[in-house]
């Protein structure tokens, strides 16, 4: 027999932020079935573990959350990219009630039902779900999942292996989200998926209508419908496809935040082949020029990997030209791991694990002397600030250069600010990762959306301290 009150979930989010918004979609509908979510092991009926298995080290981070759920629960439901390691999984932690791969939301929610049922039927007067659904980020950004999947096969990566080849939304469907959000007052929307330029390919850039207006599945296209909201657009993942080109114009002219993240994992066109990535560095180093001639504040963001199988010194040293040649603003690096299934692991001559360890801190250290000299350019000059957290004395936010959760912050005195408030400042200090500013006006704090799209947003306070991401 059912109990009446709601039964409750714990979650443990991990992983990247196109497994947060995965996330997001299992609670909310958990929420809408009559689920409650709390925020501990002890209060929880049972707890779900949203899983990253990308890289060696995320997967051990799983699989110790899964430890960690097992030991302090014992009711656990596995779901995500350590899907396709279930087995794995279940000799470890026979207890685990059941494992389902990543995206899998209907089978989530089927197997709550079947482990936890849920005795009462949803009341729409009392049980309030914001109708772009629950959103685990603070209330004033959140991540907008364009698509899922990709078709790439770099050899270092599985993920279409585990997350299927692409498929795209259509445009009207990821629009009319964005409107839903800016309505209950999200003041930057972070555009994500695993190949973001890549979005509309497999819909053949299919036209859908939003409030009758025609929108092709195209990114260009898409970015210049989010701009009519009016709050920052954000792009990350954007693999270097030439139609990219095509979205500079649009953060000249401030419709989209002037900030790329592109992965360019490499500069020596013989590791790129290897990678199976694109390997005309010249023609990046051009583009790139081309682009920061078009638009000066733009700030670039990308990742690489140092120890792939076969790099030799002098592979190493081109990276380490490209990236004075270069001068990109935000990098991270990874020291290459093989991950099971990966192409890769079957190259010859892999790097032995102190060489890698080296070369990890050489291009640290190179690009830390090169960011840095790129934050004291900022030095004098005025920025915008989002507020995201407060500190006593201080408030901390972020610039238009600086993706949430991934780059740096900036500081200054608070001057009782909000979260969500837009602060002009002027820019005093810098190091290689944040800048300490100086507020010169009263924060801008964009008028209320209309009653009549407003919808309670659930943020950090409704979500499950357990959470991790």
């Amino acid at each position: 027999m059912t109990s009446t009150k709601p039964p409750k979930i714990g979650f443990v989010s991990l992983g990247c932020p196109k497994a947060l918004v995965d996330s997001e979609r299992i609670i909310t509908q958990l929420r809408i079935d009559g689920y409650e979510c709390v925020p501990t092991y002890e209060l929880a009926d049972l707890v779900i573990v949203n899983t990253c298995g990308f890289i060696d080290a995320a997967k051990a981070e799983s699989l110790e959350a899964i430890a960690e759920a097992v030991g302090n629960n014992g009711r656990v439901l596995v779901t995500g990219c350590m899907g396709v390691y279930a087995d794995d999984i279940r000799a470890r932690f026979p207890q685990v009630l059941d494992i389902t791969g990543p995206q899998a939301y209907e089978q989530v929610v089927g197997a709550v039902h079947r482990h936890l049922p849920v005795a009462r039927t949803r009341n729409p007067f009392t049980d309030l779900v914001p109708a772009h659904g629950i959103k685990l980020t603070p209330r004033h950004y959140a991540y907008l999942k364009i698509s899922e999947g990709c078709n790439h096969r770099c050899s270092f990566c599985i993920i279409p292996s585990m997350r299927g080849p692409l498929v795209s939304r259509p445009a009207a469907d990821v629009v009319q989200e964005a409107e839903q959000l800016a309505a209950a007052g999200v003041k930057e929307l972070v555009v994500i998926s695993q190949d973001t330029s890549a979005y509309g390919r497999d819909l053949r850039y299919a036209t859908s209508f939003w409030n009758g207006r025609p929108i092709k599945a195209r990114l260009v296209d898409l970015g210049r419908a989010l701009s009519s909201f009016g709050i920052w657009i954000r792009l990350l993942y954007v693999y270097p496809y030439p139609h990219v080109d095509a979205l500079i114009p649009l953060m000249a002219e401030g419709k989209l935040l002037p900030y790329l993240d592109i992965p360019f994992q490499h500069a020596s066109p013989r590791i790129l082949r290897l990678m199976k990535r694109p390997a005309a560095t010249e023609n990046v180093l051009n583009r790139i020029r081309a682009w920061r001639a078009q638009c000066p504040d733009l700030t670039l963001r990308s990742t690489f990997i140092v120890g792939f199988p076969g790099e030799t010194e002098s592979d190493f040293q081109r990276l380490l030209e490209f990236l004075e040649q270069a001068q990109l603003d935000r990098v991270g690096c990874f020291a290459y791991s093989p991950v099971a299934g990966a192409k890769a692991n079957a190259l010859p001559d892999p790097v032995d694990d102190e060489i890698k360890q080296q070369r990890f801190e050489r291009f640290m250290q190179t690009q830390a002397r090169i960011s840095a000299r790129r934050l004291e350019q900022k030095i004098g000059r005025r920025i915008e600030v989002l507020i995201d957290r407060l500190d006593g004395c201080e408030a901390i936010g972020r610039s238009a250069a600086d993706a949430p959760e991934i780059d740096g912050c900036v500081y200054l005195t608070n001057a009782g600010y909000r979260p969500g408030d837009f602060v002009e400042a002027v820019v005093e200090e810098a190091d290689e990762h944040d800048l300490r500013v100086r507020a010169v006006k009263a924060p801008r704090r964009p008028r209320p959306p209309s009653k009549k799209f407003h919808r309670p947003r659930d943020g950090p306070a409704t979500a499950p301290s357990v959470l991790r991401r």
